[in-house]
């Protein structure tokens, strides 16, 4: 009996070009940024919702404005973070279809996927722009305890779209090439 290993081993990738290690520094440092700040919206929200209780329920005098904030807080949370999700693979999929999958059946639905994003983020960087324009030429605001202007909300679209046009592009040549998504990266190095 030898000591050979019963499975065959994986066949390492190829290593990351240079240029492509600098373009993902630079989309991992923007993501990151956008996470941070997507964060920091969490962390404000809990405060903001933490006074509106302790504002209500101790002193009885409950701020009309908490609500409405901590409702458009939140769409700006999950937008910003959607970029990072993205690179970290943990959007839903749908792993029945794609979950055994391997070699040049992966790298296909790996770039589908990667492409669906892209146009995706395009719509949203076109369409969000047109939309906030237009928001901002009627002088549109939010109803409610808050008003602000429409378009300042509408603009998370054109830049949660860029933040996933970069991601997706990152994940369009990773697979061109024939290294792993950012997210299985890991995978590679643990074995």
């Amino acid at each position: 009996m030898s000591g050979a290993s019963p499975h065959p081993p994986r066949s390492r990738s190829p290593p990351t070009p240079r240029w492509l290690a600098t373009f993902e520094r630079i989309v991992g440092a923007i993501t990151g940024v956008a996470a941070a700040l997507s964060a920091a919206g969490v962390l404000a929200a809990l405060a903001f919702v933490a006074y509106g209780v302790v504002m209500r329920y101790v002193f009885n005098a409950a701020p009309t404005w908490v609500d409405d904030t901590v409702g458009y807080m939140l769409v700006g949370i999950v937008m910003l973070a959607a970029a990072t999700t993205l690179r970290q693979g943990a959007h839903i999929n749908v792993d029945i279809l794609t979950g055994d999958l391997k070699g040049t059946r992966r790298r296909a639905a790996d770039a589908w996927s990667m492409l669906a994003v892209l146009v995706f983020a395009l719509v949203l960087i076109v369409n969000g722009v047109q939309t906030a324009m237009f928001a901002k030429s009627l002088g549109l605001n939010t109803t409610g305890n808050v008003e602000v202007p429409v378009f300042w909300l509408q603009l998370l679209m054109p830049i949660v779209g860029v933040l996933l046009l970069v991601a997706s592009i990152e994940g369009l040549l990773r697979v061109a090439l024939g290294l792993p998504l950012p997210h299985e990266r890991h995978l590679e190095n643990s074995e």
